[in-house]
């Protein structure tokens, strides 16, 4: 009877039964079941939000040992997020998957990537002087407002690590929610008029433009922002492979296979800090109402550059079109195509708002890149 009474004491159901914290790990696996549903049945983000939340179901289980010494949460994390290297090969394939050919040809969206990153240092700002966070915790919030996954946990696995789990699935969560986020504030900020504008068909980029890409915009950040050199210059690195003409199969590899498997471990890795401690707090509640001001306030500060651009352009840009600066790629775009076929069924605008897509994507790098310079 004594073997059998301490073999029950070693089950995890007697914890949940008998630890004060047994009923907060039990919270937590219905919010991962919760996370699990948002991913499998509305299609949220499924890619990652199912490791996630799976990774933070295995976290939560009572002597299990998945996230202590030698365990194979623990291990994961440590090999992969806390030397930030699981985003920095997802930018590998990101960039493989990227045609930067629409900003090239109208570098002028440019200005609208670059705007649409207002989001995360009007949020850092709020979250130090109203939040109650530091200035590496304010700045980790922030970078949600780039609507990009692997930058946020980028940077947030260097400034701020305890955080990393609510910033994740904040970060992903808004991603997934653009085609509701955004609608109201594109329309909120401009006219019926302005939603109708076309935009003139894009020029053929050349070949030779997109292999000199990459090296500019690495060069270019390498001597401006050198802290956001690792991110850009992975990203750079995808493109090349796949802009190069001779280096198919390593673009495909990218794109498809590496990425895949890197996209599980970040999952799992991520989903590992989603315990009682870390993520039940007050803190996590302020995290997702300033994430969705910092992708608010993103779209809407992309969308007034295309307005305030339009003052001194020949030809009319959409403002539509400025919400996409904040990343989400391509989603974001389809959005702003989605509005203007709303106002006029004969726009098209979808190749028109991947310039500021992509260029989204290199701003909340670089965005990542002046905060660590900041914040270190």
């Amino acid at each position: 009877m004594e073997t059998l009474w301490a073999l029950l004491h070693q089950t995890g159901l007697a914890v949940f039964l008998t630890d004060p914290e047994g009923w907060r790990q039990l919270v937590m696996i219905v919010v991962c079941c919760v996370l699990l549903y948002l991913g499998i049945a509305k299609k949220f983000e499924p890619l990652l939000l199912v490791p996630i939340a799976f990774g933070g179901m295995l976290a939560n289980f009572p002597l299990a040992g998945m996230t202590e010494p030698g365990g194979v949460l623990y291990v994961l994390y440590h090999m992969g997020i806390e030397n930030a290297l699981f985003p920095l090969l997802i930018f590998i394939g990101i960039g493989a998957m990227t045609d930067f050919g629409p900003l090239i040809a109208n570098p002028k969206t440019l200005l609208l990537g670059a705007a649409a990153q207002f989001g995360i240092f009007a949020t850092l700002i709020g979250a130090y002087t109203l939040g109650g966070f530091t200035m590496k915790e304010a700045a980790s919030i922030g970078i949600i407002g780039g609507a990009d996954g692997p930058t946020s946990i980028f940077l947030t696995s260097k400034l701020a690590p305890h955080l990393l789990a609510p910033i994740a699935v904040a970060a992903y969560s808004y991603m997934a929610l653009v085609p509701i986020l955004q609608p109201p504030v594109m329309r909120a900020l401009t006219t019926e008029k302005e939603r109708k504008i076309k935009m003139k068909q894009l020029r053929a980029v050349s070949k030779r433009e997109k292999i000199i890409f990459p090296f500019v915009v690495l060069f270019l950040c390498a001597l401006l922002f050198p802290q956001a050199t690792p991110l850009v210059g992975m990203l750079m690195f995808g493109n090349l492979l796949r802009e190069s003409g001779v280096t198919a199969r390593l673009s495909e590899t990218a794109q498809n296979a590496m990425i895949n498997i890197v996209t599980i471990f970040l999952g799992l890795s991520v989903g590992s800090k989603l315990t009682a401690q870390q993520f039940l707090t007050t803190q996590t509640l302020m995290i997702v109402v300033l994430g969705a001001a910092a992708f608010v306030v993103g779209s809407g500060a992309g969308v007034l550059m295309a307005r305030l651009m339009n003052l001194f352009v020949k030809e009319k840009i959409n403002p539509l079109i400025g919400s996409a600066g904040v990343s989400a790629v391509p989603m974001a775009a389809r959005v702003s195509n989605k509005l203007g076929q709303e106002a006029d069924p004969s726009n098209y605008l979808l190749m028109h708002a991947m310039g500021p897509n992509v260029a989204g994507t290199i701003g909340s790098a670089v965005a990542a890149g002046i905060l660590l310079a900041l914040c270190s």
